[in-house]
């Protein structure tokens, strides 16, 4: 049966006020969403809010491998020849995403995070490089960073061992390197400006996940504990101006420390609005 030509006008016309409602509210909606994609619940006390976020590109496939030091070998004193091979991962570029312009972002890009028995750790922007360490045995960690300094996390983006150097290095390491450990990485020095609004906490876990009613983190910001039962980054927000302190343990499902030498670790950072 042939309809009116009225009535088909008014139809075209409903659907497209339709789309047209729809097309509306989702751009409403994406612009009073919340920055970050939450997993579960943002955590807040004292006026601290922790967001959780897993949206940053992802690299599945990067692979960091460590050729020298080799493992096993001792050094000599002095400056320690480090060179890495890397592949599907592409250092000095800029990751993209929103992290990029809304935390502290490298302007070298993407980069190698070296750390040295837990101390602060030091960016690289090459695969050959050269670091003074101490005569003696060091744990050095090290990992693929986006340029924003969140680490990937997956098993071949990093590299665990013992560095010994010089004559007195230990003939048997002090650390039993399949026990779960901790290693912290950010947050780190001074955050100015637009930077300091959004601050990224960023560890690294060896050995060990985290969930509920198993191990978890604990992280003390200023005296205010919160725990965190995933293994992601964590955005800090309501930090105050000066001086910060954090402290991270990796506890059990009791809430008790986990042995190990880096199992505890508290650092300090600025903040100047």
């Amino acid at each position: 049966m042939k309809r009116p030509a009225w009535l088909l006008c008014s139809t075209a016309l409903a659907l497209t006020l339709l789309m047209s409602c729809e097309s509306s509210r989702s751009a409403g909606e994406a612009a009073n969403s919340t920055p970050t994609n939450i997993l579960g619940q943002s955590i807040e006390k004292n006026g601290i809010r922790l967001i959780p976020f897993d949206d940053s590109p992802k690299f599945p496939e990067a692979q960091l491998r460590l050729s020298t030091p080799a493992a096993g070998a001792t050094a000599p004193s002095g400056p320690v020849a480090f060179d890495y091979q890397i592949s599907n991962f592409e250092l000095t570029k800029m990751s993209g995403g929103r992290h990029m312009t809304d935390m502290a972002n490298s302007m070298k890009g993407q980069h190698i995070h070296n750390i040295v028995d837990n101390e602060p750790y030091t960016a690289h922007y090459e695969t050959k490089f050269s670091k003074p360490l101490a005569d003696g045995s060091h744990v050095v960690l090290s990992f693929l960073s986006r340029s924003y300094h969140e680490s990937l996390k997956h098993r071949s983006a990093y590299d665990l061992r013992v560095v010994n150097v010089g004559s007195t290095a230990a003939a048997a390491p002090a650390i039993d390197l399949t026990k779960p450990h901790l290693f912290y990485s950010r947050p780190k020095d001074n955050y100015s400006g637009a930077d300091s609004k959004r601050v990224m906490l960023d560890f690294y876990l060896v050995n060990t996940v985290l969930e509920p009613g198993g191990n978890n983190v604990r992280a003390s910001i200023n005296g205010t504990e919160f725990i965190l039962d995933k293994w992601l980054p964590y955005q800090m927000e309501g930090l105050p101006a000066g001086e910060n302190t954090i402290k991270l343990e990796l506890i059990d499902a009791n809430g008790k420390l986990l042995p190990g030498p880096f199992n505890s670790v508290t650092r300090t950072f600025t903040i100047t609005p």
